[in-house]
């Protein structure tokens, strides 16, 4: 771990991990216990308070199993955002884990704390919430980082270094899909449960879920901006309300003189013999790129007539971008818990640039943002609208 010596008020200067709170990821939750290692990961963060579930009970219970101070172990959100503003030690920054639809009022509890947030995807339930809590984060001056953890996997950066960089030339097409298997028959779990339920999850199922994920995948590694796009959402499962499967074609605006490129996006949670299919293929005038998250250390580089090359993570050919976010040396995996452990470091990189008053965030420093956040839920709601037109062309509402 890195040691960063900071000013705070008076003479004092403060060393060490950054002091993190938690909302949701109680007994019971997947993704808490994903943030928890993330957070720990590079020893950058320290969870010292939490308010774990919306049931008091459990929340204690959570507090205690984690070994949190009991005085800091709360039984809501407002009434941690409001004790831990108030302490001399109270936490930097808090992490959001719970479904979809607390995602708005504990964030803006916490920035209205001056408290820095990181949130899971996606931001906010509804589009309008989202905009709300975007607008208030620019104003606060605090920090908003969204968990988007793909976008820390080293061999996404590389690839996105490489589009920057114009190895690929004008891009053309871009496919991003993204496809389980785990919802093909009615699932009777928690994890199913908020998902399949539009007053917490929002307009979308698999399109929010995980078509949220390809999506900003897409945008990400290519940096090309959606002009519109026409989507075909279905919900096979009876009685399931929410789509379960999507077909989305994207229309991407145009970069120069060259052609606007072209986009498919397919999302499924219906798709046996798959498990967590997130692959992008992105191709342009000079070659193309191959990149599947079961296989995340390796891109496949195809330049125009020439052999299709293998790019390891850690490798000879791997660049800067990747390499600032490796861990370990090449052949030993990196996976789904070090994408996210990346989006943590680079919190704190950030965290730490604002401990010191008039600190920058340095340009090298990259995390998904609150405005990714506008954009991933105004592309489901874009998807929802368009399906329910017959597929109508469709812009985002930004």
């Amino acid at each position: 771990m890195e040691e960063f010596a900071v000013v705070n008020s008076g003479n004092f200067v403060e060393r060490g991990p950054i002091r993190l709170g938690m909302v949701g990821g109680g007994q019971g939750a997947f993704i808490g216990g994903v943030h928890r290692m993330a957070a720990r990961l590079d020893g950058e963060f320290q969870l010292v308070a939490g308010a774990l579930s919306s049931d008091p009970t459990r929340a204690k219970l959570s507090g205690a199993e984690l070994g949190l101070d009991p005085e800091r172990s709360y039984t809501s959100y407002a009434e941690m955002a409001k004790a831990e503003a108030a302490r001399a030690d109270g936490i930097e920054a808090v992490a959001i884990v719970t479904p979809n639809h607390m995602h708005y009022p504990a964030a803006k509890a916490f920035l209205d704390a001056g408290i820095h947030v990181i949130c899971d995807k996606p931001l906010t339930s509804r589009l309008e919430d989202a905009k709300k809590l975007a607008a208030q984060a620019h104003s606060s001056g605090k920090l908003f980082v969204l968990t988007h953890n793909y976008t820390g996997y080293p061999m996404v950066r590389q690839a996105r270094e490489m589009i920057a960089d114009g190895m690929l030339g004008d891009l053309r097409v871009v496919q991003a899909q993204y496809a389980q298997d785990w919802m093909t028959e009615a699932v009777e779990s928690k994890q199913a449960a908020w998902r399949t339920d539009p007053k917490q999850s929002g307009a979308g199922g698999a399109t929010g879920d995980i078509g949220t994920h390809a999506y900003n995948l897409a945008r990400f590694v290519t940096g090309l901006e959606l002009d519109v796009l026409s989507a075909d959402l279905s919900a096979f499962v009876d009685g399931r309300v929410l789509d379960d499967n999507a077909h989305i074609m994207l229309r991407f605006k145009p970069v120069g003189d060259a052609p606007a490129a072209r986009g498919m996006l397919w999302a499924s949670q219906v798709a046996p013999g798959n498990e967590n299919g997130l692959t992008l293929r992105i191709y342009g005038t000079k070659g193309g790129l191959e990149w599947a998250q079961e296989h995340p250390n390796q891109l496949w580089y195809t330049p125009f007539g020439q052999e299709k090359r293998l790019i390891s993570r850690g490798g000879p050919g791997a660049g800067a971008a990747a390499g600032r976010v490796t861990r370990i040396p090449s052949g030993h995996p990196e996976g789904y818990l070090e994408g996210f452990a990346t989006i943590y470091a680079e919190a704190a990189r950030a965290f730490r640039a604002l401990r010191t008053p008039g600190g920058v965030v340095p340009p090298e420093v990259v995390y998904p943002s609150v405005d990714d956040g506008v954009e991933g839920v105004a592309f489901v709601e874009a998807c929802v609208k368009s399906s329910s037109e017959n597929a109508a062309w469709t812009a985002l509402d930004l």
